[in-house]
């Protein structure tokens, strides 16, 4: 029995050596990150209530790729997602978010994007007529405020002023997805895998129609101070690697069926 207990001290004196040359671990910093919630199947809350979504697993890739970082998220409002970073509620924003020129004043983009999005037109099925936004003349289009996809309808608009109208909704989809599918408007701008998902969840005759209206990067965001340039440079060292083996893209294609990383 004491030689048991001679070679069992031994080795946990070996490991205890080892340890102590390999350091102490590295802290882990745990990072706060705004997300809607409600745009599936980006970010969302699943059955049981947990928040899930592609942006939410690309984070989780991200982890993996850097131990020091445990994201947590925290659920905002769309029309108060750059007003919670800018106040300090959380430190990056994931929300499929685009660059515009006015964002990048204020804020900072990863520079590799993790997604690429689109605009299409939605109508309700059996509409025919519609394939493009000329095609919206005298028409009703449903718009979540402050979206990259609303801008599109807006910038078409004072181009054509009078051409249709718009009725704004506060950034959640389903309202507008409920109207269009009622007749109580004609037409949304959206990214067409956002409305399909969500018109198969909840049962809607409503689909894209035409061509796609853009082709734009989503990127994650930060602020613009010593943390976010950080954080900023972590991600996108991950965020490259990810792309490098394949990760990336195999993520996008378990959640959204195609590989939508590369523009």
């Amino acid at each position: 029995m004491r030689r048991f207990l001679v070679k069992g001290a031994a080795v946990m004196a070996g490991l205890m050596a080892l340890a102590l040359a390999a350091g102490p671990a590295a802290a882990q910093e745990t990072v706060r990150v705004g997300t809607e919630g409600t745009y599936a199947p980006f970010t969302y809350q699943d059955d049981s209530g947990k928040l899930t979504g592609y942006d939410v697993q690309v984070l989780r890739l991200v982890e993996a790729k850097v131990p020091d970082l445990k994201f947590e998220f925290v659920p905002q409002p769309w029309d108060s997602m750059f007003l919670g970073l800018e106040a300090g509620k959380y430190d990056v924003v994931a929300n499929e978010i685009s660059k515009t020129p006015e964002r990048e004043t204020k804020y900072l983009f990863s520079d590799v994007p993790y997604f690429y999005s689109g605009s299409a037109i939605i109508v309700k099925k059996g509409v025919t007529g519609i394939h493009s936004l000329d095609d919206l003349k005298g028409k009703v289009v449903g718009a979540g405020t402050g979206s990259e996809h609303t801008k599109l309808v807006e910038d078409y608009l004072a181009a054509h002023p009078g051409a249709f109208e718009i009725r704004y909704y506060d950034g959640n989809v389903t309202p507008v997805l409920l109207d269009l599918a009622e007749g109580r408007i004609d037409a949304h701008v959206n990214d067409p895998i956002v409305a399909r998902d969500h018109a198969e969840k909840l049962g809607l005759p409503v689909e894209a129609t035409g061509d796609l209206l853009t082709k734009v990067p989503a990127y994650f965001v930060f602020r613009q101070d010593a943390k976010g340039q950080a954080l900023k440079a972590k991600i996108d060292a991950a965020l490259t690697a990810l792309k490098a083996d394949g990760s990336l893209a195999k993520l996008s294609v378990q959640w959204t069926g195609k590989d939508y990383t590369n523009g």
